[in-house]
């Protein structure tokens, strides 16, 4: 990537950011879908930040096994220290671990990014939850690993037992919803929460993010076969229901289901659906009601036709500029370009380039990136 690298510099002159690194990754044998998750990561400042920071605290605890955490700190590691500021790294370690832990990755073909991406966050946050009472035991490493696995204790402060641990990774990623059902007879509202690290949402031709969003939380009426067992009611009554959002998160992923079963045929088909996903979101439907921005800063693109083959790529906003990753190779592309990869208006189109994940970051806790 020599020239393309050095293109790159000359693109960004004397804009180039201080102390960034622009660096593609190798591909491995259809290793793209690993590759676009790990570049929109990467440029999630507060995820990196922290990363390095655990990486940094964890490096000299001596031969302990290697694990996924450890070899995704030592790859963000070796991109963020390298004396050039543009090149390629071979994530060879990374995706050795991925393939050895997870069956479903070992094979050549191709696998889906969004997967990935949830293996990979679940992952983290196993090693983490494990962390504390392993560290424990060794009181000259314990204080460092556990700060950073538990960051503030503010959730166990009120006396409960046994809260579940809340790591850096659920402090970024991690939002609770609310599923909210009425009994039409008695009108008591039963509510239960439950955590998301993204949200997965139904597509349909030429809408937006904002009104898959809306119907991600559209009032369902539960009746005939579908009745809601109440409790106040002892029986089964018809019921509303509906999700919204109670905690937004700080990092707020966003799954189109681009890919969908279609019975007749008998397999998945890609859905390559105009949805328009804007640079700047507002987040209404919360439980408060209250608007939320937030602002995009990653893309994972399938390019393809069909859900069993493609490839990925990603687009990611680095301190006001747009980048385009597509494995080893990485340029500089205008703001504007990121409307073409809202998908097809018409069912078969020649563009085959559609937004899949979409990364968005919380204004409100926004102070790192630009």
């Amino acid at each position: 990537m020599g020239a393309a690298g050095s293109k790159l510099e000359k693109a960004l002159g004397d804009q180039f950011p201080e102390g960034e690194r622009y660096f593609g990754l190798e591909n491995f044998g259809n290793t793209c879908y690993c590759n676009s998750v790990l570049q929109a990561l990467y440029f999630c400042a507060p995820f990196r930040e922290q990363l390095l920071e655990y990486y940094a605290n964890n490096k000299n605890l001596g031969d302990a096994e290697d694990n996924l955490l450890t070899c995704l700190a030592d790859l963000f590691s070796q991109i963020s220290s390298q004396k050039k500021k543009t090149g390629v790294i071979a994530p060879k370690r990374f995706v050795q671990r991925v393939k050895k832990q997870n069956e479903l990755f070992r094979s050549y073909m191709h696998q889906d990014a969004h997967e990935f991406l949830n293996f990979l966050l679940n992952e983290l946050v196993d090693i983490l939850e494990k962390e504390p009472q392993v560290t424990k035991s060794s009181p000259e490493s314990s204080s460092p690993s556990e700060k950073i696995a538990n960051g503030t204790k503010s959730a166990q402060a009120n006396g409960a037992q046994k809260e579940p641990l809340v790591t850096w990774v659920h402090k970024n990623f991690q939002g609770i919803l609310t599923n909210e059902t009425r009994c039409l007879r008695c009108e008591t509202v039963t509510a239960r929460d439950e955590t998301f690290l993204d949200l997965s949402l139904d597509i349909e031709q030429n809408s937006s993010i904002t009104s898959c969003l809306k119907n991600f939380s559209s009032t369902e009426t539960l009746n005939a076969e579908d009745k809601f067992f109440c409790d106040k009611c002892c029986s089964l009554q018809e019921a509303q229901k509906r999700m919204k959002i109670k905690k937004p998160p700080n990092i707020l992923v966003i799954h189109l289901k681009r890919f969908k079963y279609i019975e007749q045929l008998g397999r998945y088909k890609k859905l390559s659906y105009r949805v328009v996903f804007p640079l700047e979101l507002k987040l209404s439907n919360t439980v408060d009601d209250a608007d939320l921005e937030y602002s995009l800063f990653a893309v994972v693109v399938h390019v393809g036709s069909g859900p069993n083959h493609g490839h990925y790529v990603s687009l990611v906003k680095s301190h006001n500029h747009w980048l385009f990753f597509d494995d080893e190779n990485v340029e500089m592309i205008d703001e504007s370009a990121v409307q073409t990869f809202f998908g097809s208006a018409q069912e078969y189109s020649s563009n085959t380039d559609h937004g899949y994940i979409l990364f968005y970051e919380s204004l409100a806790d926004n102070t790192s990136q630009s």
